[in-house]
């Protein structure tokens, strides 16, 4: 990658080329992950809206689709914001809406996968009946609380506090359309979503650890030897760790250096570098929305008989439905 030490990349054609061989290469990305995430957001939707919340789980699921299928509506002015000669509208659009819609949404995705696991944890490691944590108002309440923290904690304030007159030769105009206060609140929102996502994800491998404890201990327990049910086990686990492991821990290893050059308006050669690096890690993060509707269908028996059947109705599964 070619690049200088100049505190401005305008000075560097080299530079300039980077940035914008990236910014084409990241939106080409994300507008190719729309129609697929689109495609299968609108069937998981489809799906859940015939499902009854007769179950804490059902509750979560539904949220969980409609956080999913609104991050998925952001991905072309996403992606259509980050390429070169974008309008200066769309770009301002984006910043002070979409994109905040964008990061909140997938913090709403985050929590509730949260709430999943804990969900799981209590049912199979601490079967109580409906005791705490596991009865439909809990969830409801929870899932209620997780969108109004998220989107009324900092999605609002975001949007309001972005309201200065963008700076067309400021290198991130983004930021230039905040002043001293929405600046610091970006970067106090920034470090509390990252120590939330850490506690998260320890909450997260925590509960799913236990859990196969749990199950492969009642397999030694019963003296069964069923190999395919263990496997079966850890795949589930290993699955959900996976997508959440791939979709969200690159973006907040690079987050809280990527905000700091962002803050300082930093545009060294190592911000090039961390610029690339972020926006790779951000397209990641969407990608998340074409795996969850995967793993409704391989953990959700409900999710996966409902579909089945409706797709067996609508006459597209009929060959799977007679064998």
């Amino acid at each position: 990658m070619t690049c200088n030490n100049s505190s401005h990349p305008s000075s560097s054609e080299g530079t300039n080329i980077n940035y914008r061989s990236v910014d084409v290469a990241i939106g080409v990305l994300i507008f190719s992950t729309f129609p697929v995430a689109l495609l299968l957001n609108g069937v998981a939707g489809w799906v859940s809206l015939h499902l009854r919340s007769t179950s804490t789980f059902i509750v979560y699921l539904k949220n969980l689709v409609a956080s999913d299928l609104l991050m998925t509506l952001t991905y072309p002015l996403l992606a259509a914001s980050k390429l070169p000669g974008a309008a200066v509208g769309l770009q301002m659009f984006a910043c002070r809406y979409s994109d905040v819609v964008f990061y909140t949404s997938l913090y709403t995705s985050i929590a509730l996968m949260g709430l999943i696991s804990l969900d799981r944890f209590f049912k199979i490691v601490r079967p109580c009946g409906k005791a705490f944590g596991q009865n439909l108002t809990f969830s409801l309440v929870s899932s209620t609380i997780v969108w109004l923290v998220l989107f009324g904690g900092t999605a609002i304030p975001t949007m309001v506090l972005t309201n200065q007159s963008p700076d067309h030769d400021a290198e991130d105009l983004c930021m230039s359309m905040k002043g001293p206060i929405a600046i610091s609140f970006h970067k106090y929102v920034i470090f509390f979503m990252e120590l939330f996502f850490w506690l998260l994800l320890v909450l997260i491998v925590f509960c799913y650890f236990c859990i196969t404890v749990k199950v492969l201990k009642s397999f030694r327990t019963s003296g069964s030897s069923n190999s395919q049910g263990k496997k079966k086990t850890k795949l589930r686990v290993f699955s959900v760790l996976l997508v959440f492991s791939v979709c969200f821990v690159p973006l907040h290893v690079a987050r809280i250096p990527f905000t700091e050059h962002e803050v300082v308006a930093d545009k060294t050669c190592s911000a090039v570098w961390l610029n690339a690096v972020h926006n790779f890690v951000l397209w990641l993060s969407t990608t998340n929305a074409c795996l969850d509707p995967l793993l409704y269908i391989y953990l959700c028996r409900e999710y996966r008989e409902k579909l089945l059947h409706m797709m067996t109705a609508s006459g597209i599964c009929t060959t799977f439905h007679s064998d």
